[in-house]
């Protein structure tokens, strides 16, 4: 207890007395407060300080049929220095305040004042025909004695009229904003805003009629929709959106233009102020024009969707009718062979009959031989090339050369082989194996790799020569293209699709409508959909055609491809031995590619911006780098590459262009290390094509070109074995070296554009090599694939015209991109990327049928006597 009671003791004496509450201060005195009868359009000079309040009453006359505007404006005559000057309006269901001078944020907590403030009032609603509604303007400080200028204006032009201009002035501190009532008979209108000049940068905003309007440069995107502007703007609205029928324009002019890409202003400081002193900005004006109108109907999305089906249904009605055209050639063709083949004709009418039409049958319509007995395969080509030479293969000089036959190779051999008889080679017969079909892309026997040695070193190689493999092993090799694609398309695609849908999310959750850059003045929502109400549904729609044209392509193939196996069953021999081999794989690997082209370019319009732009390029680089296989593949079957390793390159070019859009904008380092890749790839590959594969990228390699360079160069000065190859080849290096020193040089921003016109160049170089090649050796172009030709330049021709229009641009700012902004032009839907897209596809579609009919000459004649190149 005595402890305890010590214990109190100790607590009471070191513990702080209790702290009583004290009574608030006694005003100094009574704040005065002046209340005053005010009207419209007079301007009150007057002042306060710490110890009064200025309220100014005025009556305002509200109509329930009339939409009109207040504006208070408000001048603060001392410094900035000095406190600030509190201005409240209160209203009957709404209170403004705002102080003067009004400071505004910029980057980096840069902060602004302003000393000449306007605001507009909220439209008051009244359900009388006319009811007067006083509001108050308070006005206090804390300042000793403070100068100020007020006055309260009514708003001209308020109510904005469909399709009439209306100007106005704006600053950041003076914003402005109109209301706009849809028609009955209106149910989406396009507000349009325009200036002269790029900068001051400003902010263009649609907002529901509430209360209060957000109209400063700090809170202008918390609700609604809304864009940076330099010249253009442009938004669609829909009816839908507003309960109220009726929505704010509201336009502010932001207090830094570096959003739209203007430069940062230099921001003063003096030795005597502090860093968080605001900066004036002065008179920061803006001249702008506003117009609504009416957006297109819904008869419109009608007609432009049955149109573009139109188009490109047309084409399949074309196709139809040449396949009835054909059949029909058929089947007189038929006719006429079985009544040739009567024995009551006598046979001075088989006489009549050309030579020409005989040597046809039903299968050559379909570019795959004809039904008359050809001469089998032979291996005169191998035998006559191979019959001379020695049975050691060894390297030999060229004095060693000299004393051989006419017929022996005139180059010496680049590649050390081992000793094999002639008499085996020759007398070889061309492998048709049924054996296996699991092999892989190389022979079933090793002594075809040995072969290839021999054959490939020939002056002058026909297709014979390099179309020795199994029949079912290649069918299988090239199936893979096909596959691989397939598979690739829908790992890729899916992707695709959550991320734009996503995009779109954002988009119409925020508001924010820089984040997709699309031609706002012609971009047409879908209605109702929900997925896209803020797209533009034309650049969706005008990609349909890679679609339905890539899948036309498939059938046709998918037709040929059916013939052709008939015409093996009924062992044709044009189709076992004459013409170029016929492998489908790549052609359905390049519609399946044309198909997604156009599905991921939809995907990449839904939101077009820099991250998702490769969409729209990977499956282009997929179809130029499968046009160049299946160009190499038609007169080198056995030596083409393998799906894996073609892909395994794609993905590589993919992944370049994925760093080179993310880290490429002016790095130098990037650029360095891909135009040295760029060189050395160019260099890799040529001498894959120059030596037909037949080298190898060991430790010895350097000895080996070290080797040849002192053969064919220091003993003797000797020219390119292949002459031909060799022209194409260096064109190609001047090309590629080129293109790799502008990239450095020039370090162009849009680096997936750049990439694809590398592709792009070479593909072109290849095709005109290709075709001048197939001139030179005496094989002519037939009218059909002449025809495509011709029409898939022209269309290609136009259609690179309207792609260099340029109506946006991800290169630039969101506001800047808007000024390359144009109308629609054709059925007020689609623009001039639209009609791109309809000519791109249709181009691609021909361009694919050259490269399919291309050879069709070539179907009558042996594949002995059809030269490599």
């Amino acid at each position: 207890a005595a402890a305890l009671a010590w214990a109190l003791l100790a607590g009471a004496l070191l513990s702080p007395p209790p702290v009583r509450p004290q009574p608030p201060p006694q005003p100094r005195g009574d704040r005065d407060v002046q209340e005053k009868e005010a009207h419209f359009n007079t301007t009150y000079i007057d002042w306060v300080d710490a110890n009064l309040l200025n309220i100014y009453a005025f009556n305002h006359s509200v109509r329930r049929n009339t939409t009109e505007g207040v504006r208070v404006s408000v001048n603060v005559l001392s410094g900035h220095k000095d406190p600030p000057v509190l201005f409240v309006v209160r209203q009957k269901e709404a209170v403004v305040s705002f102080q003067v001078p009004l400071i505004l944020r910029g980057l980096y907590q840069r902060k602004y004042a302003y000393q000449e403030v306007s605001r507009t009032l909220c439209q008051p609603q009244t359900k009388a025909e006319v009811e007067t509604q006083p509001f108050y303007v308070d006005v206090s400080t804390l300042s000793h004695n403070t100068s100020y200028q007020l006055r309260v204006t009514r708003v001209e032009n308020f109510l904005l009229q469909t399709n009439k201009r209306f100007s106005f002035n704006a600053t950041a501190a003076q914003p402005q904003y109109f209301r706009y009532e849809f028609p009955e008979e209106v149910d989406s209108v396009i507000v349009k805003v325009t200036s002269a000049m790029a900068f001051p940068c400003s902010v263009i905003s649609i907002q529901d009629i509430l209360c209060p309007v957000y109209d400063l440069d700090n809170n202008v995107a918390f609700i609604g929709m809304y864009q940076t502007m330099t010249k253009k703007a442009a938004i669609t609205v829909q009816k839908k959106d507003f309960p109220s029928h009726s929505f704010y324009v509201v336009v502010v002019v932001k207090t830094e233009d570096e959003v739209c890409g203007g430069p940062l202003p230099y921001y003063p400081l003096s030795k005597d102020a502090s860093s968080d002193e605001p900066v004036d900005q002065h008179n920061r004006q803006k001249t702008l024009e506003v117009m609504v109108s009416p957006a297109i109907t819904s008869e419109a999305y009608v007609r432009s969707v049955l149109f573009c089906l139109g188009i490109f249904l047309s084409f399949y009605v074309l196709t139809l009718l040449i396949a009835c055209w054909e059949s029909c050639r058929q089947h007189k063709r038929k006719g006429l062979l079985a009544a040739m083949d009567s024995p009551s004709l006598d046979t001075g009418h088989s006489r009549g009959i050309p030579d020409s039409f005989l040597n046809h049958g039903p299968y050559d319509s379909y570019g795959y031989g004809s039904f008359g007995n050809g001469s089998s395969s032979s291996t005169e080509g191998i035998t006559d090339s191979l019959v001379s030479a020695e049975v050691s293969y060894s390297y030999v000089g060229p004095e060693q050369f000299k004393r051989r036959t006419p017929s022996a190779p005139t180059r010496p051999l680049i590649i050390a082989m081992g000793e094999r008889s002639l008499e085996n080679v020759a007398g070889r017969p061309r492998l048709d194996s049924l054996s296996s079909v699991e092999e892989d892309d190389y022979d079933t026997l090793a002594d075809i790799d040995y072969d290839k040695n021999v054959i490939r070193t020939k002056q002058y190689l026909c297709v014979a020569d390099l179309a020795r493999k199994d029949k079912r092993v290649l069918r299988k090799k090239y199936q893979i293209y096909f596959w691989n694609i397939a598979t690739i398309a829908v790992f890729y695609a899916l992707p695709v699709i959550q991320l734009v849908i996503t995009y779109q999310t954002v988009v119409n959750v925020t508001g924010n409508q820089d984040i997709c850059y699309y031609n706002f003045l012609c971009a047409h929502p879908l209605g109702n959909l929900r997925l896209a109400p803020r797209s533009a549904f034309n650049n969706i729609l005008s990609n349909l055609g890679y679609v339905l044209l890539g899948l036309l392509f498939l059938l046709i193939i998918l037709q040929r491809e059916i013939n052709y196996n008939r015409a093996l069953l009924r062992n044709d021999s044009h189709a076992l031995e004459c013409g170029i081999p016929k492998h489908f794989g790549l052609f359905y690997a390049m519609g399946t590619a044309l198909m997604m082209e156009g599905l991921l370019s939809a995907c990449y319009h839904v939101c077009p911006n820099y991250t998702n732009f490769q969409f729209d390029t990977s499956f282009m680089y997929m179809i130029a780098g499968l046009c160049m296989l299946k160009l190499y593949q038609k007169r080198h079957p056995d030596i083409n590459a393998s799906a894996y390793s073609a892909y395994a390159c794609l993905a590589l070019v993919i992944f370049f262009s994925v760093v080179g859009v993310v880290f490429g904008k002016g790095n130098t380092a990037f650029w360095i290390v891909f135009s040295v890749i760029h060189i050395v790839a160019t260099l890799l590959l040529s001498t894959q094509l120059y030596y037909m594969g037949r080298w190898k990228l060991d430790s010895g390699i350097l000895r080996r070109i070290l080797h040849v360079l002192y053969t064919d160069c220091v003993r003797q000065c000797s020219g390119p074995m292949y002459v031909d190859r060799m022209v194409l080849l260096v064109m190609g290096n001047i090309i590629n070296w080129s293109l790799a020193a502008y990239g450095l040089i020039v370090r162009p921003n849009d680096f997936a554009s750049y990439l694809l016109a590398i592709g792009i160049c070479n593909l072109l170089l290849y095709f005109a090599f290709y075709i001048i090649m197939k001139l030179r050796s005496g094989e002519r172009i037939k009218l059909i694939p002449l025809l495509c030709i011709i029409s898939t330049s022209v269309v290609w021709g136009f259609a690179l015209f309207f792609f260099f229009q340029g109506l946006s641009t991800w290169q630039k700012t969101p506001a800047e991109s808007r000024e390359h902004n144009r109308d629609c032009i054709l059925l007020d839907f689609f623009d001039d990327h639209d009609i791109w897209h309809f000519l791109s596809s249709i181009a691609m579609f021909g361009s694919f049928l050259v490269l399919l009919t291309l050879d069709d000459d070539l179907d009558c004649v042996q594949r002995d006597k059809i030269y490599v190149f």
